[in-house]
């Protein structure tokens, strides 16, 4: 039962750094690719902005998980 636990926390973890780096990859991206084509994929603001919501909501996952298994244990 730990070992899952461990497993639970650390993709928890990983997960929350994983939005905050998109945060503010996204952030990035909207300050500075304002009308410039993104390798093909759109435009790099538009992309920015799906970066940040996406960031958004792997941070609160990440922050629910962590709080799940800390009322668990």
């Amino acid at each position: 039962m730990k070992d899952k636990d461990l497993i639970w926390s650390i993709l928890a973890i990983a997960v929350y750094i994983l939005g905050g780096v998109a945060t503010f990859t996204g952030a990035g991206l909207i300050l500075l690719m304002k009308g410039q084509d993104l390798w093909g994929w759109g435009e790099g603001h538009t992309i920015g902005y799906l970066l940040v919501c996406i960031g958004l909501i792997f941070s609160v996952l990440g922050v629910l998980v962590m709080r799940i298994l800390r009322n668990r244990i």
